[in-house]
């Protein structure tokens, strides 16, 4: 590891040779078996042709989970198929499990925070062998040709972006599928390397709430002792107080509920502010150099650009519907800047793993059985989860 992996801003190193480098230390021990058209763990017949599993899904908005065997798609030569052990509950699941955003198409078994084993291989697969661990995101497909896939930038693929779940299935047709389930399948590409020995279940919420926060700090190149503000500390919010507490930054966070302002210190910021306190506003005004607001409901959102210095810049990563209250004269005296963001490549996934696997950060979770989804969905909707539920599906194996 070189002396840069200790400093708060992560390496400047392409993210294509981060993959590229990882790719080939794990290409190692599978060279032997290069010949040979899948390296399989025990059922070779699910490797052969599409294929069914378990998974915890519902078939409504307002219908519940419960569960239901889905169809997942044969091992091909560049793909790996991951035994799942956790995955993390996102306010975007629940989004989508209601159609809340758009009409979902239904059944719907969400989950895009996922970690596994690998339990097996295609032939041409050199990232992984059977018996890593692997992680899946937002993401299982991108046409890998366009500008946006060749700068790293799958989630913003000009062909289309094939996400984990709900969207167009590329090869089995019908619907994806995501990680309330037993097994997947994925290319390997699409797969995240995770560490030996981590807290997994504790890493699975930063393939989505880690890159989310991570990727903006990254782009707007937040440095040590600069100012940054985190407005809800949910799920999101918690992984950007400890990522810009990593970074050296002065973190504060803007919360509406009294009892997370000593969390909010417990997690690295510098001071917790609730959104009534009109003092602490009027004292703060132009005064952060970088703003991420990870509320996953739309609200009046000038009160906090007007806290922006000149020229910095208010991130929303968690607000997907309209948007409310900006005024276009003030941020224009203020020459203040207002932009989204949505997740992260590939390679800055990996890179935000990495770098907390580094680090030892990860998220503040509680472990659920599949049977308890719907009562977390609705803890969620009322705040009450510190801060992270993670779907423990490899105990539902076992039961």
């Amino acid at each position: 590891m070189s002396e840069k992996t200790s400093d708060a801003t992560p390496s400047a190193m392409s993210r294509r040779k981060v993959l590229m480098a990882g790719a080939g230390l794990a290409a190692a021990p599978l060279l032997s078996g290069a010949g040979e058209s899948v390296a399989q763990a025990s059922e070779p017949a699910q490797l052969k042709g599409p294929f069914s599993v378990r998974a915890y899904g519902t078939k409504g908005a307002r219908a519940g989970f419960a569960p239901m065997q889905i169809q997942r798609r044969a091992v091909g030569p560049k793909d790996v198929l991951i035994d799942i052990e956790y995955a993390g509950v996102c306010h975007s699941d629940i989004h989508i499990a209601h159609s809340e955003w758009s009409e979902t198409p239904y059944p719907c078994v969400p989950g895009h925070e996922i970690v596994g084993k690998v339990s097996a291989v295609g032939a041409q697969v050199s990232k992984f062998k059977v018996g890593d661990y692997a992680g899946v995101g937002c993401m299982v497909d991108a046409c890998g040709n366009c500008e946006n896939c060749l700068a790293d930038r799958e989630q913003n693929c000009l062909e289309g972006t094939t996400f984990t779940y709900a969207s167009p299935d590329k090869v089995l047709g019908g619907m994806t599928y995501g990680g309330y389930s037993e097994r997947i399948v994925v290319a390997e590409h699409f797969a995240i390397r995770m560490p030996s020995g981590a807290n997994l279940a504790a890493m699975t919420p930063l393939l989505c709430a880690g890159v989310t926060t991570f990727s903006p700090m990254q782009h707007w190149n937040l440095k040590p002792g600069q100012k940054v503000a985190v407005i809800g500390l949910g799920g999101l919010g918690h992984v950007a107080v400890k990522l810009g507490a990593a970074r050296r930054a002065e973190v504060t966070v803007f919360t509406t509920t009294a009892s997370k302002v000593q969390d909010a210190k417990r997690l690295g910021a510098g001071e917790a502010i609730l959104w009534s306190d009109e003092a602490a506003f009027a004292r703060l005004a132009n005064h952060f150099d970088l703003i991420i607001s990870t509320v996953p409901q739309a609200y009046p959102m000038q009160r906090f650009v007007n806290l922006l210095k000149l020229d910095a810049t208010f991130v929303n990563v968690g607000a997907l519907d309209d948007l409310q209250g900006l005024s276009g004269m003030l941020m224009a005296f203020g020459r203040k800047t207002f932009a989204g963001s949505l997740i992260g490549g590939i390679a800055e996934t990996q890179e935000v793993i990495d770098y907390c696997a580094a680090r030892n950060i990860t998220a503040d979770i509680e472990l659920i059985n599949p049977d308890e989804i719907d009562r977390a969905y609705a803890r969620v909707v009322d705040k009450d989860v510190r801060y992270r539920f993670v779907v423990d599906i490899a105990a539902s194996k076992r039961a």
